[in-house]
């Protein structure tokens, strides 16, 4: 057990690797020039050539890489071109707001998605299972923005019940900081629950064709416990599989909610960003991005042996 957990968290040190090199790259894969940009419209190519020789854009790629490499190695991440604010600075103080959307998104998407699709598999073929599968096309078809403006509108707006945007710290308070997040991690989750809950309603209709679960049945067993404790428990793999895959939808879906509802978080961050070109601040944001989802599909490897001891790689 101890090697096998030893051996897929060294195998994430390549991809890391990978990871920071494609991270890297943007900076000369996305068009424009960084340095014209800082300088403005009205500069020289004097100016912008001073500019890029400050930033040390005029040498080789592999020097720059090198230098970013060992920066990164000491957790720098360099500095905000428009600010001059250290990126790990901007990154601490709005990190807190989207760790708090996604978790809260993650949970609600869980609690809610996978008892109703057990419960499509339960009742499949009926309006129940219908109904169910039916919302899952819709939340798979509906963006995330168009979700996000209705609830703020229908809840927020006209029946005044929740706020319609901002972020209250948790240190205020546990309800006001869930208040705030209500809406948004509804508006977030909606995919997120359609994807778990189709999921699952498959794999506990294969589960639930097997020979234990008649064996079961004929003994008189509780539909309860054959459901939720042979049938769930064996059809957990690809339910956790597509949890973990999932994260991606959180992370890319929470630039989009975070901008509806106005929440500063890392979102908000990477698109203003993005808006004006300001690239050690889009990397560092990419790479936290990129070494949390590794880090989860990490988790989501070792789980599986906790899940189905048979699967060993």
């Amino acid at each position: 057990m101890l090697t096998y957990v030893a051996r897929r968290t060294l195998a994430t040190i390549p991809v890391m690797a990978v990871v920071a090199l494609f991270v890297f790259s943007l900076l000369f894969i996305a068009p424009g020039d960084p340095a014209a940009v800082i300088a403005g419209d009205q500069a020289t190519p004097a100016d912008v050539e001073r500019i890029r020789q400050s930033l040390g854009l005029d040498r080789p790629f592999l020097v720059q890489f090198s230098d970013w490499t060992w920066r990164l190695l000491h957790f720098d991440l360099g500095r905000s071109i428009f600010t001059n604010l250290p990126v790990t600075t901007m990154i601490a103080q709005r990190v807190e707001p989207t760790l708090s959307l996604m978790v809260v998104t993650l949970l609600l998407s869980i609690v809610v998605a996978v008892p109703i699709g057990v419960l499509a598999a339960w009742k499949v073929g009926t309006w129940i299972d219908r109904a169910i599968m039916g919302f899952a096309i819709l939340g798979f078809s509906v963006p995330v923005f168009v979700v996000g403006y209705l609830l703020a509108f229908f809840f927020a707006l006209q029946l005044e019940w929740l706020p319609v945007q901002g972020y209250t710290p948790i240190a205020r308070g546990l309800w006001p900081w869930l208040e705030n997040l209500i809406l948004p991690a509804i508006a977030l989750g909606c995919v997120y629950i359609a994807l778990i809950a189709r999921i699952t309603r498959a794999a506990m209709l294969d589960v639930l064709q097997q020979d234990y679960i008649r064996t079961a049945r004929a003994k008189g067993l509780a539909q309860r416990p054959i459901l939720f404790v042979h049938a769930l428990k064996n059809a957990s793999v690809p339910i956790v599989t597509v949890i973990g895959i999932g994260i991606a939808l959180l992370i890319g879906g929470a630039v989009v909610t975070e901008s509806v509802f106005a929440i500063p978080g890392l979102g908000r961050l990477t698109l203003d960003a993005i808006l004006r070109r300001d690239y050690p601040v889009i990397q560092g944001v990419v790479l936290l991005f990129s070494f949390v989802y590794v880090l989860v599909n990490l988790a989501i490897d070792l789980l599986y042996t906790l899940l189905d001891p048979r699967i060993r790689y």
